[in-house]
């Protein structure tokens, strides 16, 4: 299984990943349901790290400074997806366009083999202003079909060109403003290992 980190720490679980996406939510008069989305999306997480004396400086640097500044790291695939990930390469390129809003992208599989599991996070390269992270909600055989199709979750934020390839594995980068919220700081256990505490992090969306 990979192991992720975080400021040099490695990540432990429980690792939460949450979808935040508003909603509209009304009950109508003869109290039926009515939900749409607010079609905005940003992926947040929240996990606890192990304190090493080796990473105890670099989590208290980014524990009280640049919290005003995105800043970014490899982001962190499911273990039973990470599993089933066969593709031997980090990029693929895209076989046409997509517009802003669309939930799917076709892929050009020519140089690329493997499979791609649904639940990966997937991203895309070239896009000026943007680091969306993307949910990849299908399987995708990349030996079996030619120019297959990825659906994505949510849909894409802005157009996407021929030009452009699709990210995959450690090449996808999760960019992210750390909760203020959080208790800025560590805390020695023993005066060797130390504790973040839960660090929770936001997307930062342009």
């Amino acid at each position: 299984m990979t192991v992720y980190y975080y400021k040099g720490a490695k990540i432990l679980a429980p690792f939460s990943i949450i979808s935040n996406e508003p909603m509209y939510d009304v009950d109508t008069v003869s109290l039926g349901k009515q939900r749409a989305s607010q079609n905005a999306q940003r992926w947040e997480m929240s996990f606890t790290t192990v304190g090493e004396p080796s990473t105890q400086v670099d989590m208290l640097l980014g524990a009280v400074t640049n919290t005003d500044s995105a800043q970014s790291m490899i982001m962190p695939q499911l273990p039973s997806v990470d599993a089933s990930f066969t593709v031997d390469a980090t990029t693929v390129a895209l076989a046409n366009s997509a517009s802003a809003g669309a939930t799917s992208v076709v892929l050009n599989t020519t140089d690329v083999d493997g499979f791609l599991p649904k639940g990966s996070f997937v991203s895309f390269s070239g896009l000026s202003g943007s680091d969306k992270v993307y949910l990849v909600m299908n399987d995708v055989n990349l030996d079996a079909v030619a120019n297959p199709t990825v659906q994505l979750y949510p849909q894409l934020k802005v157009q996407i060109g021929a030009s452009n390839t699709m990210k995959m594995g450690s090449a996808v980068l999760f960019k992210y403003y750390t909760d203020i919220s959080n208790l800025s700081g560590i805390t020695f256990t023993d005066g060797v290992l130390s504790n973040a505490g839960t660090i929770t992090l936001i997307e930062a969306l342009s």
